[in-house]
């Protein structure tokens, strides 16, 4: 799996813990505002200049996200961070090795 494959799997699972606290949804769904998130963060990840060789989105120079979406993804991270590793730890171990490098 490339590292832009595993980013955005990981950003789905953190969007779907946080619409599933924040707007109800259940589990495997999306609330419209969750889903049109994910479908643009995929499509960043899938335009983002560096490929798979990117450092992770907060470190990066290059901004892709516009700042209104900027602020959603902020959101939903500072939220689903400390619960990552209790929901989906493997992958948040992997980020966390991740944000070290």
């Amino acid at each position: 799996m490339t590292r832009i494959e595993r980013e955005k799997k990981t950003i789905a699972q953190m969007i779907a813990i946080y619409c599933r606290r924040h707007h109800g949804a259940g589990s495997g769904n999306l609330c419209p505002e969750c889903a049109a998130l994910l479908d643009y963060a995929r499509a960043r990840l899938d335009r983002c200049p560096k490929g798979n060789a990117k450092s992770s989105c907060r470190k990066c120079e290059i901004h892709c996200y516009s700042p209104a979406n900027r602020e959603k993804i902020r959101a939903v991270m500072r939220y689903t961070g400390p619960r990552m590793l209790f929901v989906h730890p493997v992958a948040a171990i992997r980020h966390l090795i991740t944000e070290m490098k």
